[in-house]
């Protein structure tokens, strides 16, 4: 009698669980598909300006959201024989993979030595290495460019090989010390009893087991570069040295004329790579910033 009892007073309360549960879920689908919305409007918009004419475009009375006379690539067609676009494009490039270099070697070396070789003074330096980052690149501007100009490369997309690790090597080297320290270091006594230099321990054991990491940190270095909009605006001001987010708008806004059709378009093809890169090594990057908030 008294299973039977109890039976019947947990049915009331494993319906108001059920009930509960469809509601959150209902819930959650609701703000999920009111953000999906909100941020996919403005990739939308820009892919149906950057496909339009520029009459229509300049033609107030025409829909904004669609495309009333038909779809043209004259916008990118235009842009890339017309425009300094590939130029920029060039720049930016050489640029982003120079600077993924240099950060890549930097920080796995450094956050090797911090995160793996104790010794005086580590922790507070790491430490140190993470709060540069957090200076706003607004206040680093100004004594940058006395550096920049100091050593020749003003007006140079070399000084924003120059600059941009400032910016990027704190951050990853910050992600490789959490994961190098997330590493068992039963594989350091191992290689050590093994014989193997540190140096030896670092390429053909670390590298390898931290892979994710590196690839996270390589992702954030490359969209740094990529997207970087202030020490080129700051520090480039000829059109054969700029770099696609300063240049594209520099030279499609003319005063108030704005040509919103190349605009987007560029926008389009700038946004291309970050995209692409995001799409197939997603889970690598989320592993890697992931993996060092537990340790092995």
């Amino acid at each position: 009698m008294s299973t039977a009892a109890g039976a019947l007073r947990r049915a009331p309360l494993r319906a108001s669980l059920s009930r509960n549960r469809r509601w959150a879920l209902i819930t959650s689908y609701v703000f999920l598909v009111i953000f999906a919305i909100f941020f996919l409007v403005p990739p939308y918009s820009m892919i149906v300006t950057a496909l339009k004419s520029d009459a229509e475009v300049a033609r107030m009375a025409t829909n904004p959201w669609i495309i009333a006379n038909g779809i043209t690539f004259d916008q990118f067609r235009i842009l890339l024989t017309q425009a300094d676009f590939l130029i920029f494009f060039k720049n930016t490039l050489i640029v982003t993979l120079c600077v993924v270099a240099i950060t890549m070697v930097v920080s796995v070396l450094a956050a090797f030595s911090l995160g793996r070789m104790r010794f005086w003074g580590s922790g507070i330096l790491a430490t140190g290495i993470f709060l540069t980052y957090l200076v706003p690149d607004t206040l680093l501007f100004i004594p940058l460019f006395q550096i920049v100009k100091a050593v020749g490369l003003l007006n140079s997309y070399w000084g924003m090989v120059l600059v941009y690790p400032t910016l990027t090597v704190p951050f990853c080297t910050w992600i490789m010390i959490g994961y190098f320290q997330s590493i068992p270091k039963e594989l350091d006594e191992a290689a050590l009893i093994d014989g193997a230099s540190h140096m030896q321990m670092l390429t053909k054991i670390f590298i390898p087991v931290a892979l994710p990491g590196i690839i996270a940190a390589t992702i954030f270095a490359f969209t740094v570069s990529w997207a970087e909009f202030v020490y080129p605006m700051a520090f480039l001001y000829s059109p054969d040295q700029q770099v696609l987010t300063v240049g594209t708008v520099m030279s499609l806004i003319r005063a108030d004329v704005y040509k919103w059709g190349m605009l987007m378009a560029g926008a389009l093809i700038a946004a291309a790579p970050p995209l692409v890169i995001y799409a197939f090594l997603m889970d690598y990057y989320i592993a890697g910033l992931t993996a060092g908030a537990t340790k092995g």
